[in-house]
């Protein structure tokens, strides 16, 4: 039996081809899928986009595990994870500014999957499109089961409290400050090395996840993909009842195996977890005056359809340096076609003075105006424009192009009032 301690091991890279094997000579050599793999082993191919996707943008990898995954009897409704759900496409959505404190920690004993809370979401699984922003709350490990999702990769965030994420094709240490992202149909296991842990999850149900195209900015800077780190082969050799909890179609189910499911001994290709380090973020950002787009944030990107207008982007607002001229350095007021959920791993967040926490949300929706509170417009507008370092801090946001419907979970725990944060600014005065 593999040990599910070992420490873990990654090789670099974002999208790369891999070749990796737990136990010497698992990998079949110059066959995907040989007539006797070795050792007795099952061939079996996940595949993350068509068949006939562009050579540069399939994603699959070939795994050699003990048992074939099709090995299950059928599912059932999963009775657990009461806010893991799917939010509702038909009631009237209010074009409101919502905000949201962090979730508190649970007291009863709840593993990651039943810790988590669906805050907000837009598209369909069934239409590959869309994405949903949840998040988590746990202070147990998840034993004897694992959880796969079926509607979308997983972007995992944490916010407090490290993790381990066992999965099929290697384990992951993560801590706050770092991401991983579990690809769909991947199944995994969290384990909680601080008994404790909370943070984000964005669920991307669209085209993979990507890093961006530099354009104009070259061959260099934002996240480059050589920082980006993939597990090597590890795997369980354990003979006992795991349950398996798919999400499927925005609903939960479950089924019971006879074995551990995270048995794949070797693999080889390029879709695969991943974890990366946001402190390695190449920033680039103005020398002269302005703002450029907050586009220059984005650490990885989902096209839509339409060319330049993303399903869904993750950007981040990390330390930086802000050296602008005549320039009001913080987020300026905007409305935008794009819609924003944002979160706070730690520190403050430049554009406003309070109310946003780490482990919080903000979403603001299509056209919604938003922008600096008014202690923080006026903070920015009265300060002496030296060169500073905005430090100790580290903000996201999940962008979408489709509006962000709220789950009525959250909109029961929204923050009162948020729209107040705007109030006091006085009018502008015109010479007459």
């Amino acid at each position: 039996m593999m040990s599910a301690m070992a420490n873990a091991t990654y090789v670099p890279g974002f999208g790369n081809n891999v070749s990796t094997e737990a136990i010497p000579g698992a990998l079949p050599i110059g066959r995907n899928s040989p007539q006797r793999p070795p050792f007795g082993l099952y061939a079996e191919q996940l595949s993350g986009t068509a068949f006939t996707a562009p050579r540069g943008e399939n994603r699959r990898s070939w795994l050699y595990r003990l048992r074939p995954s099709a090995d299950h009897r059928p599912f059932e409704p999963y009775a657990g994870a009461p806010l893991f759900r799917a939010a509702s496409p038909s009631a009237p959505l209010a074009p409101n500014r919502l905000r949201w404190d962090p979730r508190a920690l649970p007291v009863d004993p709840t593993d990651f999957v039943d810790g988590i809370a669906t805050m907000l979401g837009n598209g369909a699984p069934e239409q590959l499109e869309g994405v949903a922003f949840h998040v988590y709350a746990a202070n147990r490990d998840m034993t004897d089961r694992v959880f796969v999702d079926a509607d979308g990769e997983l972007l995992i965030i944490p916010e407090t409290g490290r993790l381990t994420l066992l999965t099929e094709l290697g384990r992951i240490d993560l801590a706050p400050g770092q991401i991983a992202l579990i690809p769909r149909g991947v199944r995994f296991r969290v384990l909680l090395p601080d008994g404790e842990a909370r943070g984000y999850l964005a669920e991307n149900y669209g085209a993979l996840f990507r890093l961006p195209e530099l354009g104009p900015i070259g061959s260099n800077g934002l996240a480059n993909a050589r920082d980006f780190e993939t597990p090597v082969a590890w795997f369980e050799d354990r003979d006992v009842a795991t349950e398996v909890v798919q999400k499927y179609l925005g609903s939960l189910w479950s089924a019971t195996l006879d074995h551990s499911p995270l048995d794949v001994v070797a693999w080889h290709g390029n879709l695969a977890p991943f974890r990366y380090d946001l402190a390695r973020f190449n920033t680039i950002g103005t020398v002269s005056f302005d703002h450029p787009d907050p586009s220059i944030f984005t650490v990885l990107t989902s096209p839509s359809d339409v060319p330049g207008r993303a399903n869904a982007d993750f950007v981040i607002f990390p330390p930086r340096w802000m050296v602008a001229e005549d320039t009001f350095r913080p987020p300026w007021f905007h409305r935008n076609v794009m819609s924003e959920a944002m979160g706070l791993i730690h520190g403050a967040y430049d554009a406003k003075a309070g109310g946003f926490a780490p482990g919080g949300i903000s979403l603001h929706n299509l056209m919604a105006g938003h922008g600096p509170d008014l202690a923080s417009w006026q903070g920015a507008t009265d300060a002496d424009l030296e060169p500073h370092k905005i430090t100790a801090t580290m903000a996201f946001m999940v962008e979408s192009c489709w509006p962000y419907r709220p789950t009525s979970h959250a909109l029961a725990n929204a923050q009162l009032d948020y729209d107040a944060v705007w109030t006091g600014f006085s009018k502008a005065r015109i010479a007459g």
